[in-house]
This record gives C-alpha cells, sequence and structure tokens, in this order.
C-alpha cells in the first residue's frame, strides 16, 4: 500500500553505522560514501568517520581509516572516479572552506592545499557544492556564520588538481538571496534556449528557484546518470497532479536528486511552522516545458518524515540514507528505496 499519493519509500537494509544526520552520501564507482555528520539531535561535536555502503548488497563498512575530517553541514563530489571531495562544513568549533579527499584506490585521507590563486569564502556551512566537470564544482550557500553573513549568497568556482592536490576558489559576479540548508540541482534549460542552468530550491522563506549558473550548450560536459525507467514513472506521477508555478516556501534541510528533467525533492524542515516542522513529502521540479512546474505530493505516513538526510541516484533507483526523524533528534539506520505507483 502507497504512503504517499502513489509513492511511498520502501526499507531494503538496515544498519548503525549509517544512523546519522546533516552528514554527505556520494556514489563513487556503484558505492555510496558516507562522511560525518551528526549522529544525535543536539550534538555539537560531528563525527569523523566515513561509511562505504554496497547498494547492490546492502553491505555496510567503515572507510578511509584514520585521517576522516570531522565535519556536518558540508557537502562532498567525486572526481576522476578515484577522489571523494569533501568540500567545507561545520567542525565543532567553526565553519570551514578547505577541501579534504579520500583516495578511494589507496584508502586514504588527505588534506589538500589551497593554490596561490584561491581567495576562499569566509567559511561555509549548509552550502551546496555541484561538479560542473572533472575539475571543476559551483559552491553555492552560506558564507561565514550569522554574525558575519552577508545579506546576499556568494557563489564561487571550486577547482580541483588532483595531480598538485590543491584547490582554488574563485567568487563569481552573480549573487544569489541568502540561502542556508538549500538544495541544487543541474537541470536542462526548458524552452528554445537549450543548455544547463543550476537552481536553488529552499534555504530561506521564498519558494522560488533561483538561478546560480547558467551554460550554452557544449559548456556543461557532466553526464548525468541514465535512469530511464524511473524518469518514466515520474513523468506519469506528475501527469496525474496538478502543476504549479510556486514552490515550497520556507523549506530547508531537505533531500534533492536530479532524474533525467526533473529534481525531486524530498523531507526537510519548513520555516513556517513552529509546531510540527519536520516534513514528508515529496515535492518535484518538471523542467519539460517554459515555465517549469512544480508538483507536490504530501505522505501520511508520519515515520518517513526526515531532516538532514540525503538521496542518490543508482542504477535507476533513488536511494534515500539518513536523517533526523519526526523528533528532529533521532538518526534513522534504515535505507530505502523510492517505489512509484503509476
Amino acid at each position: 500500500m502507497a504512503d504517499g499519493r502513489g509513492w511511498t519509500w520502501r526499507p531494503v537494509a538496515r544498519d548503525a553505522l549509517l544512523a546519522r544526520a546533516f552528514h554527505s552520501c556520494t556514489e563513487l564507482g556503484g558505492r555510496f560514501y558516507l562522511v560525518g555528520g551528526l549522529l544525535a539531535g543536539g550534538a555539537r561535536e560531528p563525527s569523523a568517520d566515513a561509511v562505504l555502503l554496497e547498494p547492490a548488497g546492502g553491505r555496510v563498512m567503515r572507510a578511509g581509516g584514520a585521517g576522516a575530517p570531522g565535519r556536518s553541514h558540508h557537502d562532498a563530489a567525486a572526481l576522476g572516479g578515484r577522489w571523494l571531495c569533501v568540500v567545507g562544513g561545520w567542525d565543532g568549533t567553526r565553519r570551514r572552506a578547505s577541501v579534504a579527499a579520500l583516495d578511494t584506490e589507496r584508502g586514504q585521507w588527505e588534506a589538500w592545499a589551497p593554490a596561490a590563486c584561491s581567495r576562499a569564502p569566509a567559511g561555509l556551512s549548509s552550502h551546496t557544492c555541484t561538479r560542473l566537470s572533472d575539475r571543476e564544482l559551483r559552491v553555492a550557500g552560506r558564507e561565514g556564520g550569522t554574525r558575519t553573513q552577508r545579506r546576499f549568497g556568494s557563489v564561487y568556482t571550486l577547482r580541483l588538481d588532483p595531480a598538485a592536490r590543491t584547490y582554488c576558489y574563485k567568487e563569481e559576479g552573480c549573487h544569489t538571496a541568502s540561502r542556508s540548508g538549500h538544495c541544487a540541482a543541474l537541470l536542462p534549460t526548458p524552452g528554445r534556449q537549450p543548455g544547463h542552468q543550476l537552481l536553488l530550491f529552499g534555504g530561506c522563506s521564498s519558494g522560488e528557484a533561483e538561478v546560480a549558473g547558467h551554460w550554452r550548450p557544449g559548456k556543461i560536459k557532466e553526464e548525468p546518470p541514465a535512469a530511464p525507467r524511473l524518469t518514466e514513472q515520474l513523468a506519469r506521477l506528475v501527469s496525474s497532479g496538478q502543476g504549479s508555478l510556486q514552490g515550497p516556501r520556507g523549506l530547508r534541510h531537505h533531500s534533492c536528486s536530479v532524474v533525467g528533467p526533473f529534481a525531486v525533492l524530498f523531507g526537510g524542515e519548513t520555516l513556517t511552522r513552529a509546531r510540527d516542522p519536520v516534513c514528508n513529502d515529496l515535492y518535484i521540479y518538471d523542467t519539460r516545458q517554459s515555465p517549469a512546474l512544480w508538483f507536490h505530493f504530501p505522505s501520511a505516513n508520519r515515520s518517513l518524515k526526515r531532516v538532514g538526510h540525503r538521496t542518490c541516484l543508482w542504477e535507476d533507483q533513488l536511494y534515500l540514507v539518513g536523517g533526523f526523524g519526526e523528533d528532529g533528534r533521532t538518526a534513522s539506520p534504515e535505507v530505502y528505496i523510492l517505489d512509484l505507483f503509476t
């Protein structure tokens, strides 16, 4: 029986090592790498470990040995089929903008150094880090603490050099609304202007999507994972709903994954409610037409409420990993797959 209107999260694995929130979860070589996060609500000190999940068999183990950065509210990206790069985050004392990398071939962590060209942000947390190519990421979101936070959000290009073990931040000329706990999605540009755009959703009171980068055809080399079956199922699901130009308002610390022309958002907490802020709603952003439309599919299953969780796409399946539940304090040890009933 579906918990939502035509969809549910189906549990497929469970392990105590996965119970964390505000972590990163990155697919690399058919494996999910979970780094850091908070193990319980109210914790100030982030976890300093990495956990490897093999979605094909559900096997879970620690990865990388000693040296993992203690981080929460960070982001991570995979490079060259080998490197897992952790960018920024809260270390228990302050917000950082540094880069640490796990060499998955050797199973060792390395602290990369800023290049001479780097002009790093004051500090990053609850930001997003989107891969544009094997050497380039786009970083957007909170810079510094609440007292030093600007009234706008800065956008940075982060260039990585695995051979030299260095990184270089460059601030872009564009600015966005000041956002924290938002998500980012690199999507095809709708309408007659082909190309790609990086959209930011949530992290502030507005329900409007905001552009943090636009590229002409051929400029983006990144090829998203193919998910033909899931893409077709999402298309059928949205055909049963009523689209809207208005996205979710005041949503933060939700998850987001790109599936073909769709951005799939789930959970998070809403800034518009003082009570019961943790959500279990599924939102789908459809870019197949201009203007793009939002579709909202709520759930009645309160056990699926999540905040600080992650979703990852692999082998035509969307996985849900970690996050705090309805109380905002208890981390989920389960792994789920999105089931669509269309």
